[in-house]
């Protein structure tokens, strides 16, 4: 602290910075001056600091769990796939299609896959094996026909049943923000794009039987709903009738 007179002929204080300098010779990088704080002044910043081990520990065995839980699934789904579903469906689905086959004639069976395609996506059920029925008594033309008129009824139904219970599906789907907000980006824009995302919809893995109740509550329109619910169910109809 340095001191000095004023006019009136008292003392007053004032605070100077004291830096220290230090002037050391390098032989190799020549003469440098050094500044460095006075230690009233306190030390500098420390560096930030490094992770320390049990972090480090704690994420790498984070993504060990990770990565075995992701072999667990692909282990899982390829011994469904190889194994389960093919003995599933020699030994259940194959025996009650060629039951109905032979027991059913052609028109009764029509009816049959018909109003199987129709209702079942009502009821909540799958009707993926009556596609498979249609396949195999009618074959790709005539399947695909009856597939696809009795599929439009499938996904009217829930849709005008849904609107019914309107706000209870609004309702639950305020519960599932991230997954609703899916669902919503159908209803909003023209019809173009409602109709291009409710046929994405269609194609991506969504559960299409939920989706048949729960479009009602994303505003989306009924006519790019029905064309764009059939034009995203063709690939799947056309993997069912081949298999």
């Amino acid at each position: 602290m340095t001191y000095y007179e004023d006019g009136g002929g008292g003392r007053r204080g004032e605070v100077v910075p004291d830096l220290t300098l230090t002037i050391q010779d390098d032989d190799n990088q020549g003469d440098y001056v050094k500044l460095r704080p006075s230690p009233d002044e306190g030390s500098p910043p420390a560096a930030a600091e490094e992770p320390s081990a049990p972090a480090r520990r704690s994420a790498l065995w984070y993504w060990v769990k990770l990565v075995v839980l992701f072999l667990c699934l692909g282990f899982l789904a390829v011994v469904v796939l190889k194994w389960v579903g093919p003995y599933f469906i020699d030994k259940e689905v194959i025996p009650i299609i060629n039951w109905e086959t032979q027991t059913f004639s052609t028109p009764v069976l029509t009816v049959l896959v018909f109003a199987s395609v129709a209702l079942f996506p009502t009821l909540l059920l799958p009707s993926t094996p009556s596609m498979w029925v249609a396949g195999m008594t009618f074959g790709y033309g005539f399947g695909f026909l009856l597939i696809i008129s009795a599929a439009a009824v499938g996904v009217s139904l829930p849709f005008f049943i849904g609107s019914i219970f309107h706000h209870k599906i609004e309702g639950w789907l305020e519960k599932y923000p991230k997954k609703a907000s899916i669902l919503r980006s159908a209803g909003g824009g023209n019809w173009f794009h409602q109709f291009r995302a409710v046929a994405l919809i269609r194609i991506s893995p969504f559960p299409y039987i939920i989706y048949n109740y729960c479009a009602v509550a994303t505003n989306v329109k009924y006519g790019p709903y029905i064309v764009g619910s059939l034009l995203g169910m063709v690939p799947e109809i056309f993997v069912a009738i081949y298999t």
